[in-house]
């Protein structure tokens, strides 16, 4: 998995979210959240939840909130810090267990939980296939992910990120699906701009781009161009 030595540091771990999720890049934050709600629909109390690379525990403590029982794992020990933390201030620290484990390994019984959360995780794969294998195993309905998109402008600066980013086509995320005995429920697709725009701008810059954005992601070429797309994959009943 790329990035895991990166992720590993105090310097990146403590920076991650004023780098990504402040000015402009709190409307990233913002959707994010709301593709992660928006699959989860009503949860009763008590619904467990694995999220796995859960880094600072930002969709964590979100989750918690919701009445949740959540365990958060991460790679990083680093990351992990700054989840605890973020969790004692929201007041949600007693519905989480942040654990250190690997992916590909998920130290759980199979559907030990109600849902599992991907979230930025499946663009650092080489090969994706065994790690939604993994997640799927361990889930008794559903797993929700994101991926970014192969037709998309973030093609054009991939390369250049600390340590790449996996693309992905619809029907390569439709083939993985399939192998993992998933069928999809849902998905939407977001962000005519990619990230990168957005972390750039403050914002009270990012909010007239981001409006432009959504008006032109809903209409057809918007949509097929989405930087992002979000997943709600169900367990097959067949």
């Amino acid at each position: 998995m790329k990035g895991q030595d990166w992720y590993q540091t105090d310097e990146v771990a403590e920076g991650y979210e004023a780098l990504r999720f402040s000015g402009g890049g709190a409307l990233i934050d913002r959707r994010e959240k709301a593709a992660v709600r928006s699959a989860l629909g009503d949860v009763d109390p008590g619904h467990r939840v694995l999220e796995v690379a859960c880094g600072t525990g930002r969709f964590t403590a979100m989750l918690a909130d919701l009445d949740a029982d959540v365990v958060g794992l991460d790679i990083s020990r680093e990351m992990l810090a700054q989840g605890r933390e973020k969790a004692a201030a929201a007041g949600v620290d007693d519905r989480i267990e942040f654990l250190r484990g690997d992916a590909s390994r998920l130290p759980f019984p199979d559907d030990h939980f109600d849902t599992v959360v991907a979230m930025r995780f499946f663009h650092l794969m080489d090969d994706p296939a065994p790690f939604l294998a993994e997640l799927r195993r361990v889930s008794s309905e559903q797993v929700i992910f994101d991926t970014f998109n192969a037709r998309s402008l973030r093609v054009l600066y991939t390369w250049a990120l600390p340590m790449g980013s996996r693309l992905y086509a619809e029907s390569q995320v439709a083939e993985l699906l399939a192998d993992a005995d998933l069928r999809l429920a849902d998905e939407q697709h977001d962000f005519v701009l990619p990230y990168g725009f957005y972390r750039g701008l403050p914002g009270s810059v990012a909010k007239p781009f981001r409006a432009v954005d959504r008006l032109v992601g809903r209409t057809i070429p918007g949509d097929y161009v989405a930087t992002v797309s979000y997943w709600d994959a169900r367990l097959d009943d067949d």
